[in-house]
């Protein structure tokens, strides 16, 4: 099925006819159409979030009224705008969703009748669950792991023991609900599928970023913890080398990436020997040198994979910038354009449809 729906082209009219503008473009972000929603749409949502006579909780409900669908490409077209407004809409809209009891309630999700369904069910499923997880990430903590500030004087980077060590463990809950979408190259068969895999990637890159500053911070701190805090560091530590490679599996899907990203394995076994003299047990005998450049070694390791991380954030920021200002120059030739021939009395009826209502005719207008 390609273009929109009959039932899409009636619910747009319902909408119009009761003069709910941001109703009426959730429903044009969320059409039948197999292909991700569409950007002057999103735009449209993500200038509604900056609104202060907008309700965000109407938006949001709209939203969560589309997942009662029973098409998967509406549902799934539904996830990837809330998505979309978390990562670039007025954090007001991230505040609200994480301040719901219950956000998106998919697990039983199935579209058995339509092509791909069962397919796209699976990943609709999966896709709710890191979106409910970010969500709570962010009530948890009060702040969105992919917007934080990063660097030697990051958040991560400056966090104390005690709050680094109940932070972490939320960072890796986020990053292993991302990491379940497991999607292979040969399964991004359609518009809709590879527009939510184009988000994950992004807030991978960003939350993964902020974990490796939080390990590093854990490292620095290590030895000097107590017995208990060392315990807990130990298999925050692990559990990170795990996810390690779990992630660099999801980047090669992406292709963003040749290799697995490792953090020296003769690390590990110096925190598990610390972790056993202060519990009394026998050792290894680690110098405090040998135990100072195995450390220093792993955090050199681990920063610049930070920096790896860092850099394909930035080229992804870039590249935003560049499509902006794109459309923003192709705007501005549009206007040109009209005003060449609104001050040419003598133009061909093909020439005039200038009319005062197609001169509203912009980005932030989702029924264009």
């Amino acid at each position: 099925m390609s273009g929109q729906s009959i039932t899409d082209r009636i619910a747009a009219a319902q909408h119009s006819m009761t003069g709910s503008a941001i109703s009426k473009a959730v429903c044009k972000a969320t059409t039948h159409e197999i292909s991700g929603p569409k950007k002057k749409h999103l735009d449209y949502l993500i200038h509604c979030t900056n609104e202060m006579n907008v309700s965000v909780p109407q938006l949001a409900d709209t939203l969560f009224e589309r997942t009662a669908n029973s098409s998967w490409v509406v549902v799934f077209k539904a996830l990837i705008t809330t998505h979309h407004l978390m990562m670039y809409g007025n954090e007001r809209f991230i505040q609200y969703l994480a301040s719901r009891n219950t956000l998106f309630n998919l697990n039983n999700f199935l579209d058995k009748g339509a092509l791909q369904g069962y397919d796209m069910s699976t990943f609709i499923r999966r896709y709710s669950r890191y979106l409910n997880e970010k969500a709570l990430s962010y009530r948890l903590v009060a702040v969105d792991f992919t917007k934080m500030k990063r660097g030697i004087d990051g958040v991560m980077r400056t966090m104390n023991t005690e709050k680094l060590i109940k932070t972490l463990p939320i960072i890796q809950n986020q990053l292993d609900a991302l990491l379940d979408f497991q999607a292979n190259p040969n399964e991004l068969t359609n518009g809709v599928i590879n527009a939510a895999f184009m988000l994950l990637f992004k807030d991978s890159i960003r939350l993964f970023a902020a974990y490796n500053e939080g390990v590093i911070n854990l490292l620095e701190k290590y030895f000097d913890m107590k017995k208990n805090q060392c315990k807990d560091a130990l298999d925050i530590y692990k559990k990170f080398l795990y996810r390690m490679t779990k992630l660099s599996e999801f980047l090669k899907v992406a292709e963003t990436t040749k290799g697995p990203y490792l953090a020296p394995s003769s690390l590990l076994e110096a925190l598990e020997q610390h972790l056993a003299s202060l519990e009394g047990k026998k050792t290894k005998d680690f110098s405090a040198d040998t135990r100072a450049n195995t450390l220093s070694s792993a955090v050199s390791s681990l920063s610049n994979t930070g920096m790896s991380f860092s850099r394909m954030d930035e080229k992804e920021k870039q590249q935003a910038l560049e499509e902006e200002q794109a459309r923003l120059q192709a705007l501005k030739q549009d206007q040109r354009l009209k005003e060449i021939g609104m001050q040419t009395p003598s133009a061909s009826p093909t020439m005039q449809p200038m009319s005062s209502a197609n001169n509203h005719n912009s980005s932030m207008d989702p029924f264009c």
